[in-house]
């Protein structure tokens, strides 16, 4: 979907704020959140692309003004509601109890499996490949073209990325896509591959020069360019 999380050749938001050897986390909550992603994604109640998607339908001040790990903590009580693990009536409930006592105690669990396959999540990571028994549509240095779509759902195609010109650079195996993963329409996987564009091709005169910007796209997002 198009939103304001979507800002690739936006201007006027001025200069990236770097910040040298910053830590990975600078508040405790940020640490109980990101474990609170990796206990609920690594039970299932939720994937990677409705993760991402419960970002994309935040307000967008509510977006432009919270920090990152923010961000994960609102599409979290999102999915939590969504896939029914909640109410929304529950969530508000709990949120007052710790505003009216900070000091009240979480729960616990003794699960010890869990805990350990949770765990053992976090360095692994999760991998959403799935074969196909089709051939890849395009081959390496083929002149491919971006549709032009604007779906009110989730996609990996930048909108600043749609109907623009590029070469496959890479070709990666078949994996699930976000697009109806996101939505619980399956998981229609496809191949991905990795495409260069030139600035130029995405933002006009304004570009910098010589810049390249590579994106791995999805196979239902690209045409051979004529």
């Amino acid at each position: 979907m198009n939103g304001i999380h979507d800002i690739g050749g936006f201007q006027g938001l001025g200069a990236i704020d770097y910040v040298a050897d910053e830590p990975i986390f600078d508040e405790d909550w940020e640490r109980q959140v990101f474990a609170l992603h990796v206990a609920m994604s690594g039970q299932g109640i939720y994937n990677i692309d409705q993760f991402r998607h419960g970002i994309e339908r935040m307000h967008p001040i509510h977006y432009l003004g919270s920090p990152y790990y923010e961000h994960w903590l609102a599409t979290i009580e999102d999915n939590l509601v969504r896939s029914g693990t909640l109410t929304k009536s529950e969530l508000n409930e709990m949120v007052q109890r710790f505003e009216s006592d900070p000091d009240l105690g979480l729960s616990s669990s003794d699960d010890s499996g869990l805990a350990q396959s949770l765990a053992d999540l976090i360095p692994r990571g999760g991998w959403t490949d799935e074969a196909i028994s089709e051939q890849p549509l395009f081959k390496l240095d083929d002149r491919v073209k971006t549709r032009n779509f604007h779906p009110t759902g989730h996609t990996r195609l930048p909108r600043y990325a749609r109907a623009k010109s590029g070469v496959i650079k890479a070709i990666y195996p078949s994996l699930v896509l976000p697009d109806t993963n996101a939505d619980n329409q399956g998981t229609n996987p496809a191949y991905v591959y990795n495409v260069e564009f030139s600035g130029l091709e995405l933002w006009g005169d304004s570009a910098e020069s010589n810049t390249l910007v590579r994106l791995d796209l999805w196979q239902g997002y690209l045409l051979l360019d004529a």
